[in-house]
Parts: C-alpha cells; sequence; structure tokens
C-alpha cells in the first residue's frame, strides 16, 4: 500500500477523490489500495535559537552570530497531532511507499521532505508533479510518478535557502533590535523591499517640480507647440498665432499594432487584482487558491508566462468554455495558440488557465473575490490568444507664426483583442485611470493646406514627481529589482525580490511590522521603516544579494556547488555584519516613535510620555518628570501632558484649585519648572494680590 501526502487538505480530498479513497480516517483517507493524507503548511521548520541553548532567549550583542554547527527541526507546535497522523502512516507496516504530492518547487519539496526526515522514515518515495487538480491531470500524474531521488538536489537547495534566511534573519534582526533597543525585523527580501519604497518617497519628497507651457492651436482639431520654459515667451506666440493661417508642412501615416498581452503569471495577476478591483497581493493569492482547489483555476504560485507543448491541445476547448463563461458578450475568432506556447520559458508550472470546470453557471455561483480573479484569468486568455489591435496613426507638422506644431491621430482598422479588454474594462464599477488620452483621428491632410483664423490658447503644466507605491507598483518593483545583476548571471531563472509565491507575505509582514502603512491604495513608509533603512548596510537592504543567492542555489540543485561551501559564506557574511558593528554607538531616539511634547532642558532633544512618566528620548541625558511625583498628588493634583508641556516650553504654568493640607482648603499658584541639572524640582510662586483683594 503507497500513502500519499499533499500539502493541504482540500489537495488530499481531491487526490482521493481519483485514487478511490473514500473511507474517511482521523486526518488521512483510505481505499482503492491507497492511503492519502496532508501536511499543513510547513508542519516542521528550523528550531529557534533558544532551542540551541537556552541563553539566546535573551537578545545580546555578545551571542551574535548566532551559527548552529548541528542544525535542529522543531513541530509546529499547533500542528503535532497532524505531524504524528503522518508519522503513524509513514510507519504502518502495511505501508511499502510513499509519494509526495505537495506542491512542485522548493517549498513544496522541503515541507514533505522535512515530516519524512523528522518522522525519521527511510521507505521508498515517489514525486507527483502536476499543475491542475482536473481529474485527468492528476490521473495522468500518477501514470507519470517519477523517483523521488530525482528532486533531492532540489530538497538540498530549499533548505539552503531555509538555512541562510535563518542566519540572516536571527543574527540581523537581533543585531539591530538589541543596538536600537527596538525589535525592528531584518530579512533577505523583506528588508530590500522596505528600501525600494524608501528610495521611492524620498525621490517624490525631494522632487522639485517645474513649470512649463504649451501653445495649443485650434484649427478645428488640436497643434501643439513644444514645451516653453517662460511664461512670457508662450504669451508671445499666443499672440502671435492667434487669428493667423496655420500650414500643414508634412504628414506622416504609419501602420502599427499593439500585440496581445501574456497570459498571467501569479505576479501579473496580483497586479491587475490591485490596480483594477482594489485587492491586496495576498488577497489575490487567497482567492487563487481557492479557485484552484476548486478545480476552477490551475496552480496559482507560478512565476511563467507560457504553455508547455502538451498544454497548447487543450487551448482551443478552453476558449469556447471561457467565452460561454462570462456574464457579458465577447467576439472573439481562432485562437493564436503558438503566441502562447513556449516550453522553454516555462519552470516550475506554466501560466495561469481556467480549466474545463468553468461553466456558464460558474462565476455566478462563486463569492465575490473569486469572481473576481476567476474573470480577470478568462479575461486574459481570450486577450492573449486573441488578434493584434491594428491601427493607423497620422502625425503632422503645422507652422504658424515661425514655430512648429504638432498634431497626432490615430485610427483603430482593426479592434482585435483590445475589444475585448474594453468590453471587460466597461463592466467594472471602478473606473481605471488611463496611462494617457487616446489620440482621435485628424481630418484629412495633405501638405500645402492652410487653416485661417485659428485661435490660440496657453496651457500652463508642471513636471509630475514619481508616483507613490501602489501594490500593483510594488510588485512590478520586487519582480524587476536586480535585474542588472540577474542579467550577468546565466541561466537565473528566478528574478527579483522574492518569488511569485512569497511576494504577498512580504508585503503582509512589513505592514504588520508597522514599517509600511497602507493609505487607501497607497502603500508608504512608516518612521519606524523609513529610519531601518537609514541604519542598514548596503550589503542587507540591496537586492544584489538576492541576485547573488539565486544564482549560487542554482548550481546546488544542478550539483555544481556544495550546499556546505554555499552556507560557510552566508556564516561569513553574518559574522563580519556583526563584527562591523562592533564600535558603533546606535543613535536610539531614531526608532522612538512617542509623540514629542517639547525640548528637553538639558540636551535640547524631544520629551517624549511613558506610562509613567514624561522623559528625554535620550535615555544618557536622565531628564525625567514623574507622573506621580509628590509635589503633585500632595496638591491632589496630576502632571498631566498639557501641564507638563507648558512646563517645557515657558518653565511655568498657573494652576488652581491646589491643595492645602495644612488649611484643607485649595488655593492658585504659579508651579515653576527648577531642574538643578541632576533633580528635577518644582516651587510655587505667587502672583501679588490686587489691592483690595482678600487674604
Amino acid at each position: 500500500m503507497k500513502l500519499v501526502i499533499a500539502e493541504k487538505p482540500s489537495v488530499a480530498q481531491s487526490l482521493a477523490a481519483v485514487l478511490g479513497a473514500n473511507q474517511k480516517k482521523q486526518g488521512y483517507l483510505e481505499g482503492g489500495g491507497w492511503l492519502v493524507s496532508w501536511c499543513v503548511g510547513h508542519l516542521v521548520g528550523l528550531a529557534p535559537a533558544d532551542a540551541y541553548d537556552p541563553k539566546y532567549s535573551n537578545w545580546t550583542y555578545e551571542d551574535l552570530p548566532i551559527v548552529p554547527t548541528q542544525w535542529q527541526f522543531t513541530v509546529d507546535p499547533g500542528k503535532k497531532d497532524q505531524f504524528q497522523v503522518l508519522a503513524d502512516l509513514m510507519n504502518r507496516a502495511d505501508v511499502d511507499g510513499l509519494v509526495c504530492a505537495t506542491d512542485a518547487g522548493r517549498e513544496g519539496e522541503l515541507i514533505f521532505r522535512l515530516v519524512y526526515q523528522q518522522a525519521g522514515c527511510k521507505k521508498p518515495m515517489e514525486r507527483l508533479w502536476i499543475s491542475s487538480m482536473e481529474e485527468e491531470a492528476i490521473r495522468a500524474g500518477f501514470l507519470a510518478l517519477r523517483p523521488g531521488a530525482d528532486y533531492d538536489r532540489l530538497f538540498e537547495a530549499a533548505l539552503c535557502r531555509a538555512k541562510a534566511d535563518w542566519l540572516v534573519g536571527i543574527t540581523g534582526t537581533r543585531l539591530f533590535s538589541t543596538l536600537y533597543h527596538r525589535t525592528l525585523s531584518v530579512g533577505r527580501v523583506m528588508t530590500p523591499t522596505l528600501a525600494l519604497v524608501v528610495e521611492r518617497e524620498n525621490a517624490i519628497e525631494g522632487f522639485k517640480k517645474e513649470k512649463f507651457y504649451v501653445v495649443e492651436l485650434d484649427c478645428g482639431f488640436p497643434a501643439a507647440s513644444d514645451r516653453l520654459q517662460e511664461r512670457k515667451a508662450a504669451d508671445k506666440l499666443q499672440a502671435a498665432c492667434t487669428g493667423q493661417t496655420a500650414a500643414v508642412r508634412s504628414v506622416e501615416k504609419k501602420q502599427k499594432s499593439t500585440q496581445p498581452p501574456k497570459l498571467y503569471d501569479l505576479t501579473s495577476l496580483q497586479r491587475d487584482g490591485n490596480r483594477l478591483m482594489g485587492y491586496t497581493a495576498q488577497q489575490v493569492l487567497d482567492y487563487a487558491q481557492a479557485l484552484y482547489e476548486k478545480k476552477l483555476l490551475t496552480y496559482p504560485r507560478t512565476d511563467s508566462n507560457y504553455l508547455t507543448e502538451d498544454t497548447a491541445a487543450t487551448v482551443p476547448g478552453l476558449v469556447e468554455v471561457a467565452v460561454q463563461s462570462l456574464p457579458f458578450s465577447v467576439e472573439v475568432g481562432p485562437p493564436d495558440v503558438a503566441r502562447v506556447v513556449d516550453g522553454s520559458k516555462v519552470s516550475d508550472y506554466h501560466a495561469l488557465l481556467p480549466t474545463m470546470q468553468v461553466r456558464s453557471d460558474t462565476l455566478a455561483a462563486l463569492p465575490a473575490g473569486e469572481r473576481n480573479v476567476l474573470t480577470l484569468v478568462i479575461v486574459r486568455l481570450l486577450c492573449a490568444v486573441g488578434e493584434k489591435q491594428v491601427y493607423e496613426d497620422t502625425a503632422a507638422a503645422l507652422e504658424c507664426g515661425g514655430v512648429s506644431f504638432s498634431a497626432r491621430g490615430r485610427v483603430v482598422t482593426v479592434p482585435g483583442w483590445k475589444a475585448i479588454e474594453q468590453m471587460f474594462l466597461s463592466t467594472l464599477k471602478q473606473k481605471t485611470e488611463k496611462e494617457e488620452p487616446e489620440a482621435r483621428a485628424l481630418p484629412p491632410l495633405a501638405e500645402g493646406q492652410t487653416f485661417s483664423g485659428c485661435k490660440a490658447a496657453v496651457r500652463e503644466g508642471a513636471t509630475s514627481p514619481p508616483k507613490h507605491f501602489t501594490e500593483d507598483l510594488l510588485l512590478s518593483a520586487m519582480e524587476h529589482a536586480s535585474a542588472e545583476e540577474f542579467a550577468e548571471i546565466e541561466g537565473v531563472e528566478r528574478t527579483g525580490l522574492g518569488t511569485p509565491a512569497t511576494r504577498a507575505g512580504v508585503l503582509e509582514k512589513l505592514v504588520r511590522g508597522g514599517f509600511l502603512e497602507r493609505k487607501g491604495r497607497q502603500l508608504l513608509p512608516t518612521k519606524k521603516g523609513h529610519n531601518l533603512i537609514v541604519v542598514l548596510p548596503d550589503s542587507i537592504k540591496s537586492a544584489k544579494l538576492t541576485a547573488q543567492w539565486e544564482a549560487a542555489l542554482k548550481d546546488v540543485e544542478h550539483g555544481q556547488q556544495a550546499a556546505a561551501d554555499f552556507l560557510t559564506r552566508i556564516e561569513r557574511m553574518v559574522a563580519d555584519l556583526v563584527e562591523g558593528y562592533r564600535a558603533v554607538q546606535a543613535d536610539t531616539a531614531l526608532f522612538d516613535l512617542r509623540e514629542s511634547i517639547g525640548k528637553c532642558p538639558r540636551c535640547g532633544k524631544d520629551v517624549v510620555e511613558s506610562k509613567l512618566s514624561f522623559q528625554c528620548s535620550d535615555r544618557s541625558c536622565g531628564f525625567t518628570m514623574w507622573k506621580n511625583d509628590r509635589f503633585f498628588t500632595n496638591k491632589h493634583k496630576e502632571l498631566t501632558k498639557s501641564i507638563a508641556a507648558a512646563l517645557l516650553k515657558k518653565g511655568r504654568v498657573k494652576m488652581s484649585g491646589l491643595f492645602s493640607e495644612k488649611k484643607g482648603t485649595t488655593y492658585d499658584a504659579v508651579v515653576v519648572l527648577d531642574d538643578t541639572g541632576k533633580y528635577v524640582n518644582y516651587k510655587l510662586e505667587f502672583e501679588p494680590r490686587k489691592a483690595g483683594e482678600k487674604k
């Protein structure tokens, strides 16, 4: 009997249905000569630092770097029951072999192998490699099982990546957290991603807007001058052209075309999901995963925009089904399948496709998020195999007032795939902003033709700063980060920061950690995030590290580099990182995010509020105004933020209703801040009584 282990319960159920394992047991299914069970994501992972030595439960600079000599693994405390189910099944006497049915790629291999290893299993194993949960794909996959040993190096590379991330994450996070007395998370992918956002905001903040002026002619159609830097020059040109004749000096017509887009990979799907529907990257991934488990979508965690040659035959049938499933009508011609097929550009999985399970009533029955994401994939398929858009561009040069003006027009002759896209966009409640206005058709023009009585107007414009990052734009930046470094590394497939499967999680982690914040659709760095990038070295915050790692991991995967050599270099890198900060005097005030209520009278730095006091943000200063100071409690008063702020600003504050213990009555007086440089004291001053006022 063989034991099949999937990555998730839903996937296991789909596999079991095809294999005939219909008997439900505790944590697995059985039947037809098969046992089918599942992991729940990562059941086993690298042990935390304090598993190696209890002293690591406290974070100190002296203990860094932490480099295990013998790596330890641990079962996720919340998933122990399912791990035990798998361990018991693996060791059953009637189980003579296993099938790894986790997701293909590094992470899926790692999930299975660590469970296999932790359970002490030595039984032979095979690998299932499929991209669709449709029954036919599952049956074909089980007929083509490959020896598990074929994927040993894939596992080795995955484990190397996990250990290296552990070394950099543990050491980097503890190093900067101890230096700055704040929890500052550092990671190989997370930190360069944060750096991208911070750099963009710095560019926006430092941008200097420059005005420009354009003179526009109205000759029955618009024509515009080049940009002018001075308003006076624009006004002069306007005056010279108003009511004058414009002559056509040249007309140039060109036939052009817009090629259909590529099929979706996960990142491009996430980008459109954010741009068109406002979903976060994580939401799009969750919706896509749900669709995959419902057998309506192929495997979502793909970085490919193409199909393999053996899938090409299914495309015409998919197109037919896709057209019928949409709630709006579109016209499609014979699909150009060849455009989307290139097996050499497919790594682990082919591009995203709907499945043959999609019917006319499928979309209506789905939750809104899943329905919208599936619609995106369907529309993209129809566009990708559609006809190219053909149009005629006309560029005309006119002369008026001795200055050249340009006019552009466009006539679409074959709408092609753009007609499908426009039909879809018209159904969206939220209208998308166009990158540039579409050119209208120009009237028939000929060289030497003239237009009299032209109107002229000055349009003022200004250069624009870079756009704030949305998730759409940031995902694109992550995907193409370190492109130059990757270009120098032959054969590296995974470019950019992270993988399609991990980028959404990285963004969510940055938000949860307080390094990024969402404002509408924008992703902006917090003060904490900005300051972290300020203090980190380039070696940690540069995307170049990812390029170097991917090159090395690819070598490990192909047996061209020993895993031990790769890890030795990582160990050396973290050791150098720690040593480089041995003599650094960290400015802890950088990460004091509390609101300033005034300036310290001793050192001039910000005074901030804590639970028990108002104190200087520079801990070495020592200036502290205690909220429970006896001076105020004896007078039945509280040192509030407003009183403390007034004392810091003016050195004194008038207070009423102060209690006299001696007389048992209340009185008014001026409280004066009396700081000795070592102790914070207070004293009273009484305003002179006005003539005739009772004592």
